[in-house]
């Protein structure tokens, strides 16, 4: 099996941010760093701007700011956690980032730094340090002006860069330390050498605080002036640019001056003080984030004691920087980031800030549940996101919500327009409404109610409408199928009106603009007409084939906003769309559409300065075509399926963007993003029809029709994914849901500073997501797994929820004790709300860490085995009971099923299946994969292949060997494909995002989803040979046609990686990449197109196509 992996939310969790000019000398960046991607924004009056957003091969450690003598803008230094590094810069003519200096820090010889890696940069740009392994201290001299060497290429050990420019890097040296457990380090301000201040950890777990004096000459540290030797609980540490350091604790904040005179202040509260960030350049003034969110101010005066003011609470704080004009940014990992600005006066909530912008973070994800609540066949995801209090539930969807505001009841409507009350109104003020025989108006009353009137315009309200519109002029146009009527809007009289001759019978069907009027009679008859001052006047007319079933004349071309030059026709009997020119109606192009159903509705639209032709037929079907606007011609057919009901295609703005409303069965928004069209689902059960509706009342709404009236709603902003936060104020640690009960349950964790957990199984409703009841988990006891499970199949059994539990007691490193709890949901006889009952409770030896359901069955991962269970019911009440065992693991940490296979996660020793054979009550290992995996998550792709994700950020795929004969092959699960993904994955989910569009010979197929650690969402799809082979060669060529910042290169990223082995990647596709392909210029398509033997519009359609 061939797998396709592509990111559908991008790492959100902020794990370093930094400020400076980076992009212009003149320009406020604010720079962070999502564990894989670097983003850059520029901070305006009225927030922070995205700028530019780019991927980095490689797991980011470190990334700093600074600005070397004589440079103009900032540069970026970032090292990765596979000891990579390189200096980045901004190229202000080309508008790219530019790659400076790159190089190898790694060591042959060396135990890792426990606390991770460590980078500092002197003030003065002197020297970098680094603390990547057990004592040892790398050091990076810079060259300093002035230079008398002359610029050359240069090639320094464990590093490459072009010249010895002031600020580039001179020869590494290596020096050692006596210290190991390094906590913190930093460079002071204001020295003659460079001066490092470290704190660290001795060997009975006491912390020291030193200074030590760099001499760059003899490669060797001199003790400085400071030190320490216990200096209490120590929090953080800081220089402070005026000089002197600041040194936090648990009880205290102590500032040492240039002498490193103590100044103290003792805390007002007890809650650790995390994060410190200077405000003012020469650090008067300090932002202090703690463990719980609360934001406080530290004033450092030149003379006399410092001060502490609490501004109020936020974010649990990842990293904080302020940036200007009173702008702060607080970087979260467990909640949203968010843009602060501080104030002088408390607002109404009694902070001294106001949330100016938040920045959406799912991170870090432990698990997630896929549902179609809508069952509309688009799964949309509910995670458990967050951590402390800060934990949420967050609904994310691929899809388009409406908001109703209003809602009336009205069967049989045929279809809906808005009018202005004059053409250059900037709102709508009237709704026209048709039926099978009359038309019904709604319009605003005071501007401020809609109310329906008998009388309107002089419209025939005795006549089904086929279209109503405004016209340029201050007139208005209504086409019944008796005629075409022109309203004066001053004084509501009828300036024009044209009646069809008795012999060529009724008006079917009618397409209008601000300028032009286009009718269908019986036989294949088409009317043009334009609009000429107060008259209507019949320009030609022309005799088709074939009947004509819809017709649409609106104008693309910007240059003509009022008029169109051609007309598309959708014809009867032969199935077909056509194009004929204005005034001529000259045929220009015509395409068969094939089947039997006929075309109900064309549209001529605009997308990114590209310009289409859709057709949508009666069956749900929709082709979009290129449309050449010079010419006239259409190219380019795709074609996809929708729904099954009839579709009726209307334009309507959001954000200033253009997009088409598809009302269908299944209606759907399509937009357009680089130049692709996409399709996102609303969240509606069936739309007949639509129109934009924007009025004093009901701005940027929409008209939306239905089988029972009409609804009146805003919609969302069109983009790739939706997300609705719940807050929990605790953690979520497990969720799944119940369809039987429509309920979610969840399992969370209540962890506050200083406080004992408190674990608890809670159920939610699954549309309000309130809290309906909850079951409070005994002292010291952690929730672990949650799943939903049946012991019987009979259609009227019950569904039960089971959690499983483990016992932390205080001073004991193991779990020996657990629980596994049955849950019934019963509705309440007083208030008929769901509500809880426990109906069994089994003490287990041992932790609970994962539940799944088994064929009527039970089986759990219980520390070292797995158990099958059943629900026995006695005279005394139902009752679990453990049926059998299979031992020999080291700790299962996730399992899942499949029939009845269990597929085994195994902490240390990869996947195992395992099968369960109910006549015999045994549960048997059939096959495992022999590899030194440490696992995380497991799940089944299809009966004999499976993929793990293990804790080194792999992914990899082991498929059973079924068909063989030999006992020792069938015993043996064979790996088949690697690829690194560069992140923790917590859990796979069967199900997808993406819009379900049956197509012919779809590229990919959808089967699963993924969440991480980082806040990332990510799908896997399956892709046949033939197709993999395809791109696999557009992924080949894309590696050399995209260079990886840095130099780091994409091959290598992509390579499984763990303590024992590298190996390239197999049956795997990075989506990420080849969906890039996009984005490139039309010249580098074509090299690539060169490169792989595929032409441009293949390679273009295939990434296109993928992205849906």
């Amino acid at each position: 099996m061939y797998n396709y992996v592509v990111t559908a939310h991008k790492p959100s969790t902020v794990h370093g941010a930094v400020t400076g000019s980076f992009t212009s000398p003149d320009v406020a960046n604010l720079i962070l760093h999502k564990l894989t991607r670097v983003e850059i924004f520029v901070l305006a009056p009225e927030g922070l701007k995205s700028f530019l957003d780019f991927p980095v091969y490689g797991r980011i450690a470190n990334l700093k700011i600074y600005r070397p003598v004589g440079r103009k803008t900032d540069l970026l230094f970032i090292s990765t956690e596979s000891y990579k590094f390189f200096v980045l810069s901004f190229d202000m003519t080309s508008q790219n980032i530019v790659t400076e200096s790159m190089g190898d820090l790694s060591e042959r010889v060396g135990t890792p730094a426990d606390n991770g890696q460590i980078c500092v940069i002197d003030p003065a740009c002197r020297l970098l340090a680094l603390h990547l392994y057990h004592g040892n201290l790398k050091v990076i001299p810079m060259e300093m002006p002035p230079s008398s060497n002359p610029k050359k290429r240069v090639v320094i050990k464990g590093h490459h860069q072009t010249s010895r420019e002031p600020g580039q890097f001179k020869d590494t040296f290596n020096i050692r330390l006596s210290e190991l457990q390094i906590q913190a380090m930093t460079f002071l301000y204001q020295t003659a050498q460079p001066t490092l201040l470290m704190m660290h950890e001795d060997v009975h777990g006491v912390r020291q605080i030193k200074t030590y004096i760099v001499n760059i000459r003899d490669e060797e540290l001199i003790e400085g002036p400071l030190h320490i030797d216990d200096a209490g609980n120590v929090l953080a540490i800081a220089a402070v640019p005026k000089g002197g350091i600041l040194v936090i604790t648990d009880l205290k904040i102590t500032f040492y001056d240039r002498e490193f005179r103590p100044n103290e202040i003792l805390h007002s509260e007890s809650t650790p003080v995390k994060i410190v960030a200077p405000i003012d350049l020469d650090g008067s003034r300090y932002l202090l984030g703690d463990d719980k969110g609360e934001l406080r101010l530290l004033v450092i005066p030149h003379v006399g004691p410092m001060k502490i003011e609490i501004l109020g609470k936020t974010s649990l704080p990842h990293c904080i920087v302020y940036l200007d004009n009173g702008f702060a940014f607080v970087g979260s990992h467990f909640h949203d980031s968010v843009l602060i600005k501080l104030r002088h006066e408390p607002n109404e909530q009694g902070s001294y800030f106001d949330v100016v912008e938040r920045f959406t973070n799912l991170a870090p994800i432990a698990d997630f549940c896929v549902v179609d609540l809508e069952r509309q066949g688009q799964g949309q995801i509910v995670t458990c996101s967050g951590g402390y209090q800060d934990g949420t539930l967050r609904i994310i969807r691929n899809g388009v919500g409406i908001t109703d505001q209003a809602t009336l009841e009205m069967r049989g409507i045929r279809g809906v327009w808005s009018l202005r009350p004059y053409f250059d109104a900037g709102s709508d003020d009237t709704i026209v409404i048709s039926f099978a025989s009359e038309t019904r108006i709604l319009t605003m009353i005071d501007g401020e109610e809609l109310q329906e009137v008998e009388e309107f315009y002089n419209f025939n309200l005795n006549n089904m409408t086929l279209h109503a519109a405004n016209i340029l002029g201050n007139m208005l146009v209504q086409v019944t199928e008796e005629s075409i009527r022109l309203i004066n809007c001053m004084d509501q009289s009828i300036a024009s009106e044209w009646f069809p001759s008795t012999f060529e019978g009724k008006i079917t069907v009618a397409s209008v603009n601000p300028t032009q009027v286009t009718i269908a009679l019986g036989g294949g008859c088409l009317v043009y007409f334009e609009i000429r001052g107060t008259e209507l006047v019949q320009v030609n007319q022309t005799k088709l084939e074939h009947e004509i079933a819809c017709l649409n004349i609106n104008p693309i071309d910007p240059l003509t906003p009022y008029k169109s030059a051609v007309v598309a026709v959708g014809l009867w009997t032969e199935i077909s769309v056509a194009v004929l020119s204005l005034p001529e109606l000259k045929l220009i192009t015509k395409e068969s559409l094939g089947g039997e159903v006929m075309p109900r509705s064309v549209l001529f639209a605009r997308f990114d300065n590209m310009y289409y032709l859709l057709a949508a037929l009666g069956d749900g079907q929709l082709f979009n075509f290129i449309f050449d606007p010079v010419k006239g011609t259409i190219s380019e057919k795709k074609r996809l399926l929708l729904g099954t009901q009839p579709v009726t295609l209307t334009t309507f703005i959001s954000n200033g963007t253009s997009n088409v409303f598809a009302a269908s069965d299944r209606p759907t928004v399509i937009y357009s993003s680089n130049k692709k069209l996409l399709y996102s689902n609303v969240n509606a059960k069936e739309v007949t029809y639509m129109c934009p509706f924007n009025s004093a009342s009901f701005p940027n709404a929409l008209v939306i029709t239905h089988e029972e009236g009409l609804t009146i709603g805003t919609i969302d902003d069109i983009s790739k994914l939706h997300i609705r936060t719940i807050p929990l104020n605790e953690m979520a640690r497990r969720i799944c849901y119940q369809e039987a009960s429509s309920t979610f349950g969840i399992l969370t964790i209540r962890a506050y500073i200083d406080e004992p957990k408190q674990c608890y199984f809670r159920i939610l409703d699954d549309h309000t997501f309130d809290i309906l009841d909850a079951f409070r988990m005994e002292l010291y006891e952690i929730v672990q797994s949650l799943t939903t499970v049946k012991f019987d199949d009979s259609p009227d059994s019950p569904e039960f929820y089971a959690v499983g539990t483990a016992f932390a007691l205080p001073n004991e490193d193991d779990c020996h004790k657990g629980r596994i709890l049955i849950f019934l949901v019963e509705k309440s006889e007083t208030t008929q709300k769901p509500k809880l009952r426990l109906i069994s409770s089994l003490e287990i030896m041992g932790a609970v860490y994962s539940l799944a359901p088994l064929n009527n069955y039970l089986v759990a991962s219980i520390n070292s085995k797995v158990t099958v269970f059943k629900l026995t019911l006695p005279d005394s009440g139902p009752a679990l009971v453990p049926i059998c065992s299979k031992c020999g693991f080291s700790v299962v940490y996730c399992i899942v099923t499949r029939g009845d296979f269990v597929i085994v996660g195994d902490l240390m020793r990869s996947i195992s299946l395992l099968l369960y054979k109910p006549l015999e009550e045994k549960l048997e290992e059939i096959a495992k994969d022999w590899n030194m995996n440490w696992m995380n998550a497991v799940e089944a792709l299809d009966d004999d292949e499976y993929i793990g994700a293990d804790t080194s950020y792999n992914l990899f795929t082991v498929r059973r060997n079924s068909d063989s004969t030999l006992d020792d092959v069938r015993s043996r699960l064979d790996e088949e494909g690697v690829f690194h993904l560069g992140d923790m994955v917590n859990r796979f989910r069967h199900g997808s995002l993406a819009m379900n569009l049956p197509e012919t010979d779809p590229i990919a197929t959808p089967l699963l989803l993924y969440c991480t650690v980082s806040g990332a969402i990510g799908v896997i799809a399956t892709v046949n040979e033939k197709k993999h082979d395809i791109l696999w060669e557009l992924q080949r060529s894309m590696r050399h046609m995209i260079k990886g910042i840095g130099g780091l290169k994409h091959k290598r990223w992509r390579s499984f990686n763990n303590e024992r082995r590298i190996v390239e990647a197999r049956k795997f596709l990075d989506g990420d990449l080849i969906e890039s392909f996009l984005d490139l210029s039309r010249k580098q398509m074509e090299q690539i197109s060169e490169e792989t033997g595929y032409s441009v519009e293949d390679l273009f359609k295939t990434a296109e196509e993928l992205t849906r």
